[in-house]
């Protein structure tokens, strides 16, 4: 029998107003990896085409296609802090992730991306953050704390881990957890199969996002005007009189947001993190789903224990 991972070992701290400049930072040059990603990578529905995604060092672009044939890829290295590009004609590249400004940054990651013969042009204005600046005169975001990011790679993972034991029970048309560079967080989103009525609104990244019925988890760090790091749940559309009833678990609607949250600090605290967030994320599912009236018996499976294989 292969050994299971220690859920309840501790959690590591992080205080979004401790290291709100490097997040910050850092969303920047996400946004510019993940645009280059987006640049290469063909539509995918609900933009599948653009996250990046967690490994064991940091995240990454996952393989890109070239126009030439060959592959390629782009990981945020948070132990040793580089980014590496990685070129299938054994090409590669490394830069390092310390404090500077975007716009120097921007400058060296182009450099590189030239060296090895990868298409480079992206648009340079960030997306679905306030006050953006172009990447290459933004000299304002120049923070980089290697621990806090350490700390921030270590949640991701613990966090994605959750979030895959939690998607094995559900037989409906689920994401990969994804890292979403544009609002800075790592997701899970059900679908019911059913289109969505057209947001009032929205703008291209919106509507292709939320064109089909559905309740989407994460966690996030603090952005997104919360303020401190939390993990949450929403419908979209949202049903009628979703947070009416109190949660079964730790966490609550907000209503300003419009969506459950769980914050962090009580995660971290808890005697086993992990089944707090499972708790969390079946007790707002639930809600969400009750309320939207989706077909629980076709979509659910509650057989996830006598399915897994024997190892």
């Amino acid at each position: 029998m292969m050994g299971k991972a220690d859920n309840k070992r501790a959690w590591p701290v992080l205080e979004w107003h401790q290291w709100r400049d490097t997040a910050e930072t850092l969303h920047m040059m996400t946004q510019i990896v993940g645009k280059t990603r987006l640049a290469l990578t063909p539509l995918r529905n609900h933009w599948w085409n653009v996250p990046l995604y967690v490994t064991a060092r940091g995240l990454s672009t996952s393989v890109m296609p070239l126009p030439d044939g060959e592959l390629f890829e782009i990981e945020f290295d948070f132990q040793d802090h580089l980014l590496h590009f990685r070129h299938s004609a054994k090409r590669q590249a490394a830069l390092p992730l310390h404090a500077q400004s975007v716009a120097e940054f921007y400058a060296q990651y182009r450099r590189a991306l030239i060296s090895l013969g990868v298409p480079s042009v992206i648009k340079t204005l960030p997306v679905e953050c306030p006050d953006p600046i172009h990447f290459d005169v933004d000299t304002t975001h120049r923070s980089y704390d290697p621990d806090a990011v350490h700390r921030f790679w270590r949640v991701l993972g613990l966090a994605e881990t959750v979030f895959k034991s939690f998607s094995g029970n559900f037989y409906g048309k689920i994401s990969p957890v994804h890292f979403f560079w544009g609002s800075f967080d790592l997701a899970v989103t059900r679908f019911n199969g059913l289109r969505a009525p057209p947001r009032p609104g929205a703008d291209p990244i919106q509507a292709e996002a939320y064109s089909h019925v559905c309740i989407s988890a994460g966690f996030w760090p603090g952005n997104g005007g919360y303020g401190r790091a939390a993990f949450y749940c929403y419908a979209a559309p949202v049903p009628p009189g979703l947070g009416d009833k109190p949660l079964s678990s730790l966490g609550g609607f907000d209503a300003r947001m419009g969506e459950f949250l769980l914050d962090y600090s009580d995660v971290q605290r808890a005697p086993d993190p992990a089944a707090t967030v499972i708790t969390f994320l079946k007790a707002t599912y639930s809600a969400c789903a009750d309320a939207a009236g989706w077909d629980r018996a076709v979509l659910d499976r509650i057989d996830v224990g006598a399915a897994e294989p024997a190892s």
